[in-house]
């Protein structure tokens, strides 16, 4: 568990022999409202490209001019309508792109859907912190994941 996306670094990802990291877009990469990536997510996205690390972004959203928004922005291949917590859309992305589930990782802000994808398609997952509480629905969803967060190996203070 990181408090933010842009804790992880290339070195934490290449300890676990990570090298096709799929991303969650709504509350990970960017907030619901916010329709561009910021300058500290772009910056990281760069990063992570320099050192050999292939990104995707895997949602649930149906907003085709969001999604695509995001990954043209980014520089990043993207399965929307993935129905997470269904493995389908990691395994979509998994075969477009030719890796395996050995050398992939899930990132994203929810258990319940995240998680629970990225764990049932056999690939590490990686929560961060939901970027903002919008809505009470999702107040209230991050309430009861609370106690599987607190299971969570916490990271962020092993790559300060």
């Amino acid at each position: 568990m990181f408090r933010e996306l842009t804790d992880i670094t290339p070195g934490f990802l290449e300890q676990l022999g990570v090298r096709f990291l799929m991303l969650d877009l709504d509350n990970t990469i960017a907030a619901y409202n916010e329709h561009s990536p910021s300058q500290a997510v772009s910056e990281w996205f760069a990063k992570m490209k320099n050192h050999g690390i292939e990104l995707f972004i895997i949602s649930n959203s149906t907003r085709n001019n969001r999604v695509e928004a995001f990954s043209n922005a980014l520089g990043a291949g993207f399965v929307m309508n993935s129905r997470k917590p269904s493995p389908k859309g990691l395994y979509s992305a998994i075969n477009e792109t030719g890796h395996d589930a050995g050398v992939s990782a899930l990132v994203g802000d929810q258990v319940f859907t995240d998680a629970l994808a990225a764990n049932r398609a056999g690939v590490i997952s990686i929560v961060v912190r939901p970027r903002r509480f919008t809505n009470p629905f999702l107040a209230f969803r991050y309430y009861i994941e609370a106690p599987f967060r607190a299971l969570c190996k916490n990271r962020e203070n092993l790559i300060k």
